[in-house]
């Protein structure tokens, strides 16, 4: 071969390779495209892949800025952007200022919605248009004035995007290419308000983030304002990734737009979600898998059942074509029954293209399930002890400092507040003694909520009466503030927690006379803490001279030292109310029985608290006018009849029996609320009261569980509160459970079981288990206190789905930040023990 004739064979490759080059190119380019947004029917714009919302959401009125609000878009069915908004930092935090919704208009003829906002302090006033055109959507500022001097240089029109998606791609700010990073790392500087916020990433006029990624690539481009992108978890780990035009000042009517595109997969259609329980099913159970469609998607396929076989081997046991539910929210629902297969074994479902995780069906199935949160996640909770688990400590003994008496006439943040008196004879800022005792974390946070407190209290109480669980995997040792995980000592673990709640519950009273709001942190920065919570205080008494004239808790945050003049202890929320005298006399004279014979001591100080507690309010109620200034009144309930109740069981005294006969009457006018109380009241008051309440239960199964059980294609209501529902699924199959138990012939236990279902997988948006540690696919990244780890605390339980206005069901199974979807609670996990342990005995009554 000549040299000549390898150089022609060499330019040829290099030309065919070139063209092969400029052909991948070409394809590569003609990939970009955006299906047609339309105004739809439930007021967003749509197209196939892609939606976008304009105020469909707005801020939440306890919890500040939830990244659920203003401009969202939902891409390839995953809610990636939030908080489209004039906001007054370039990366806002959870508590920074946020505007109020005044108004949402829907102009269906020129393609726009208006929302009309405004500032209180600042004030401000000015509206965020959306309108379809060129491809996509423009989002505009309007003010009828120029904005104020004051806010020039620092309101700007933001939009989030949640970093998980992001991970692993790149963006294009004018033309300059970069990577999204997976760990903040850039530079932070002081703005003019003195707040430190991080430098933008990229400056420019057009953005596009994730270019090389379909599903997730979205251009902004802004004519006449310069774009500024941030990460915001420089400032917060909750933080998102953020986008950004400052207002230009001396401009009035149009002031600032920013066109929005987004790449669409040409024919996309959400793959199909097989909801089942990834725990498995009992034999006798029913047994329906609910399959989630896009709305586009007409094809149906047929279901296979298949059992999984020692040599790995699958048969198709059960086939057939689901049931059309219909349309629920955004989505279709199919179902498929395989109630009829009761075989013990290993399976799996099929349907089209999507295969689900194996899963058991044995008459054990769930006697495991509730082990993790009665064994780790109740100890990792534990106030004021060291927690420790083999070769990992959890944290130490926390709030050893507790507590200062709070300010009065003073609005904290989350709903905590205290009224214009402390109500005992404690002055503002002083230290209230014996608060270091007992208690759990309330959720992901640090604080002590005493609602929740007795809830826990009221249900390890009803664990242990009821079914007398005795399991022990856990040291707990009180006088040395000591708890080992998985290190048997001997001693019944529900004990051993209902002793750590009533400690804290009894101490209160000891403390003040009375029942506290709770105990929270002093200081923003010590409520935001995250990772070890003996570091949040420094354990050491505060000394010092009050400083309640110049105290602000969200001012001059003070890092961690170990002087005991410096001022990081706990307040103590002390204004009275008599749902929480009550209710913490409901919980103490149970543990008093329960204790009994046990922790003899404690248990007389949980009667004697008891009874003070109700002995107090019948004497002198607290005024209805007092308690508005007191916190957590959401919580209240039927609280003076329960309390009578427990301590007509504690006491036999027939002066609590008479006061709960003169509140039946009440108490039956409103049954559905009332049902706990009044299954537990059956066994004592004969065959008469039982056969009274009948034609109740009967109508509660018709109006309430069996239209709950209709209502959605998964046989539970879901809640469309701000806060997820698993605990009302979980109380409403707890009730049914009771309700059961007593009336076995009126009350279905296909009630009991589609909580269970529910819970671990058979719901909305995946098919994940609610229950960290439990099931197959389980929540693995959920909001604890070791959520800046996206991480998880095994046997905690999520709130679950979150339903965004107008049809969006969400949980983020990626993302652990999101509270109202993800943080776990301790009174939920509580009656979820009490739940799966109520179905293990169902179960084992009907085999």
């Amino acid at each position: 071969m000549t040299k000549d004739y390898r150089l022609g064979v060499v330019a040829s490759l290099a030309g065919v390779a070139i063209c092969l080059l400029l052909s991948a190119c070409s394809s590569k380019t003609s990939r970009l495209g955006s299906a047609q947004l339309v105004l739809n029917d439930s007021s967003y714009f749509e197209a196939p892949g892609l939606n976008v919302m304009v105020f469909s959401n707005s801020y939440d009125g306890m919890f500040d800025d939830s990244k659920m609000a203003g401009v969202e878009i939902v891409h390839h069915g995953l809610r990636t952007v939030t908080n489209g908004d004039v906001r007054l930092n370039p990366t806002p935090g959870q508590w920074d200022l946020h505007p109020t919704l005044l108004e949402r208009k829907v102009d269906r003829k020129n393609n726009v919605i208006i929302a009309q906002l405004k500032y209180d302090d600042p004030h401000f006033t000015y509206q965020i248009h959306g309108q379809l055109g060129d491809g996509g959507i423009y989002i505009s500022v309007w003010v009828d004035q120029p904005i104020p001097e004051y806010l020039e240089g620092i309101a700007g029109l933001n939009i989030e995007f949640t970093p998980m998606p992001y991970f692993g791609h790149t963006y294009i700010m004018d033309g300059k290419a970069g990577e999204i990073p997976h760990y903040p790392d850039g530079r932070m500087i002081t703005q003019k308000t003195g707040e430190t916020e991080p430098a933008p990433i990229a400056t420019g006029k057009k953005f596009n983030i994730a270019p090389d990624d379909a599903e997730r690539h979205i251009t902004v481009s802004s004519a006449e304002q310069e774009l500024m992108f941030y990460d915001g978890r420089n400032k917060a780990q909750n933080g998102w990734f953020v986008l950004r035009s400052l207002l230009p000042a001396g401009k009035s009517g149009k002031i600032l737009e920013w066109h929005i595109s987004a790449e669409t997969i040409p024919g996309w259609i959400r793959k199909p979600n097989i909801g089942h329980s990834q725990v498995g099913y009992c034999p006798a159970q029913p047994k329906i898998a609910v399959i989630e469609l896009d709305k586009n998607d007409k094809a149906r396929y047929d279901v296979s059942l298949l059992k999984v076989n020692e040599n790995g081997s699958t048969d198709v046991l059960l086939k057939g074509k689901p049931m059309e539910w219909g349309r629920w929210q955004r989505y279709n629902y199919v179902t498929f029954d395989f109630s009829s297969v009761t075989e013990p074994g290993i399976y799996q479902l099929s349907y089209g293209d999507q295969t689900t995780m194996a899963f058991p069906i044995a008459n054990d199935v769930y006697q495991r399930a509730w082990h993790n949160t009665l064994d780790v996640f109740l100890p990792v909770q534990m106030d004021h002890m060291f927690v420790r688990e083999a070769y990992r400590v959890w944290h130490g003994a926390s709030h050893l400092d507790d507590a200062l008496q709070a300010p009065v006439n003073y609005s904290h943040w989350d709903g905590w507040r205290q009224g214009p008196i402390t109500g005992n004879k404690y002055r503002p800022m002083e230290h209230i003694p014996g608060l270091n005792v007992g208690g759990w974390f309330d959720a992901g946070d640090f604080d002590i909520q005493t609602p929740s407190q007795y809830s826990v209290v009221n249900a390890l109480v009803q664990v242990w009466e009821q079914f007398g669980e005795t399991r022990d995997a856990t040291l707990i040792d009180q006088a040395n503030r000591y708890v080992e995980i998985h290190l048997p000592d001997n001693k019944p673990d529900v004990l051993q927690q209902i002793e750590h709640g009533a400690l804290q519950l009894v101490a209160q009273v000891k403390a003040v006379g009375y029942a506290l709001q709770g105990i929270n942190e002093s200081h923003l920065w010590q409520y935001r803490h995250l990772g070890d919570a003996v570091n949040k205080t420094n354990n050491q008494v505060y000394k010092g001279k009050p400083e309640t004239n110049m105290y602000h808790a969200r001012a001059k945050e003070r890092p961690y030292n170990d002087n005991s003049e410096a001022f990081d202890d706990r307040f103590a929320f002390t204004t009275r109310a008599s749902y929480l005298d009550y209710g913490s006399a409901t919980a103490l004279a149970g543990a008093a029985r329960a204790l009994k014979g046990y922790n003899d001591a404690l248990a007389k100080e949980c009667l004697n608290a008891a009874k003070k507690l109700f002995g107090d309010q019948q004497q002198n109620p607290t005024p209805p006018e007092d308690e508005r200034g007191s916190g957590f009144a959401r919580f209240g309930g039927t609280g003076e009849a329960y309390a009578a109740f427990e301590l007509w069981r504690a006491t036999h005294d027939p002066a609590y029996k008479a006061i709960l006969d003169e509140k039946l009457p009440e108490m039956l006018n409103k049954f559905a609320f009332n049902i706990p109380i009044l299954t537990a009241m059956l066994p004592y008051m004969g065959d008469d009261f039982k056969k009274n309440l009948e034609p109740k239960v009967a109508d509660y199964v018709e109006t309430v569980l069996e239209k709950s059980y209709q209502s959605t294609p998964f046989g539970v209501n879901v809640s469309k509160y701000p806060w997820a529902g698993n605990n009302q699924v979980i109380g409403q199959a707890t009730v049914a459970y009771l309700l059961h138990k007593f009336y076995p012939k009126l009350v279905d236990t296909k009630y009991i079981f589609a909580g269970l279902s529910y819970l671990y997988g058979t719901h909305p948006d995946t098919n994940i288990s609610f229950v960290s540690g439990v099931g197959a696919y389980n929540k693995k990244v959920a909001y604890g206190n070791n959520r800046a780890d996206f991480a998880f605390i095994p046997g905690g339980v999520v709130p679950g789905i979150r339903l965004l206005n107008p049809d969006l069901p969400e949980n983020r199974s990626d993302y652990p930040f999101i509270w109202s979807e993800n943080e776990y609670v301790i009174d939920i996990a509580a009656n979820y023990i009490f739940y799966v342990i109520a179905v293990n005995h169902l179960i084992s009554n009907k085999q």
